[in-house]
């Protein structure tokens, strides 16, 4: 629970420091022009910033450039600019949301009746909750929706059992090749570097191999066993990442908890795993996005009714034409959650890929 709350805490400290950055930029300005005024700070300098940073937006708005291409053509409600440029414009001179309805479809929370029956008085009490419509394609023209909902909870169905199963083999894997030394260890971590590299090689060879297995088995249409391939694939990198990090914790922590008499399953949760956060979050974060945006082997495995988000964008692509708007409008909606993984993970990604437990 000590990881967990400390996760949920920097979390919450993220959300607040966005919240409050366009008040905390203005606040510097403003005490940057002041000291520029006192002659504290030469305005040289703050040219240099300014010119700087103009320069990095100019930078990052390059980079999301074709973010705002995809937006335009879903709010365009036709889709045309992404075939043809005559068609782009920074703003569609007539905007929609349709595309994005018929993503969503229906918003609905359902009502919900709770009975108590006591049979001692004849007593019952029904408390009952309305249905609730937030949303309905219906009342904009959209008739069938996409079943976008379908392949969520499809994708969510494959991607958290991925991550359990990974992270199940991967934190004691990592822990015991970094901390304990056993019969034939620096074996098993040349495996595990070797099946980091041999994978993309093998990937046909492989794929076509699971799927015959599959097959003969009867479980080729199953998430279940999508998700235990994708965390099959997952774990030789990421325990490897994870180890390499745990190498930068020092013994002396897990000394001093010992002498204070900790147990050992004590030691792992209470001072590796938190001091880990970082580490953990990128890898967790890595399996995630295994289970969440592989495509090839989800089409190849999985029936229409188990089609994740990444074949069900794909199922999109007609024969003879594309709906652009509605594809780039599906796009969108199933990378938001990507998106803003990122935004809160940001500072655990950048300290996980630094091989290293400790600062300085």
């Amino acid at each position: 629970m000590g990881l967990l709350a400390n996760i949920g805490r920097k979390l919450g400290e993220d959300a607040k420091n966005i919240a409050t950055t366009p008040a905390e930029t203005l606040r510097g300005w403003k005490h940057t022009a002041e000291a520029v005024q006192r002659g504290e700070v030469p305005a040289s300098e703050v040219v240099k910033v300014a010119v700087s940073t103009v320069l990095a937006t100019l930078m990052v708005l390059a980079l999301l450039f074709p973010i705002y291409w995809i937006l335009m053509a879903a709010l365009s409600g036709s889709g045309a600019s992404l075939y043809t440029s005559e068609s782009f414009t920074l703003f569609p001179s007539d905007p929609t949301l349709r595309p994005f309805i018929w993503v969503v479809g229906d918003l609905v929370i359902p009502g919900y009746a709770i009975g108590l029956n006591i049979p001692l008085s004849d007593l019952a009490l029904v408390f009952n909750t309305p249905e609730v419509t937030l949303l309905e394609a219906a009342d904009y023209g959209i008739e069938r929706p996409s079943e976008f909902k379908k392949y969520l909870w499809n994708s969510v169905t494959v991607a958290i059992p991925t991550v359990l199963i990974a992270m199940s083999l991967i934190i004691p894997a990592s822990y015991a090749l970094s901390r304990r030394e056993f019969l034939f260890r620096r074996k098993i971590l040349f495996v595990y570097v070797l099946l980091t590299q041999v994978g993309g090689g093998l990937g046909v060879a492989l794929l076509i191999g699971m799927y015959a297995i599959y097959v003969q088995f009867g479980i080729n249409n199953s998430k279940l066993a999508l998700a235990v391939y994708y965390a099959a694939t997952a774990v030789p990198f990421n325990t490897w990442l994870l180890k390499t990090y745990m190498d930068g914790i020092p013994t002396s922590y897990e000394e001093a908890a010992v002498v204070d008499g900790a147990p050992p399953w004590r030691v792992v949760t209470e001072v590796i795993l938190p001091m880990s956060a970082a580490g953990l979050a990128t890898v967790f974060i890595f399996i995630f996005l295994t289970g969440w945006t592989e495509f090839v082997v989800a089409q190849t495995l999985l029936g229409t009714e188990n089609y994740t988000l990444p074949v069900g964008l794909y199922a999109l692509v007609g024969e003879y034409s594309i709906p652009w708007a509605r594809f780039s409008a599906f796009a969108l909606t199933f990378a938001t959650p990507i998106m803003l993984v990122y935004l809160f993970a940001q500072r655990y990604i950048e300290g996980g890929l630094s091989f290293s437990g400790m600062e300085g």
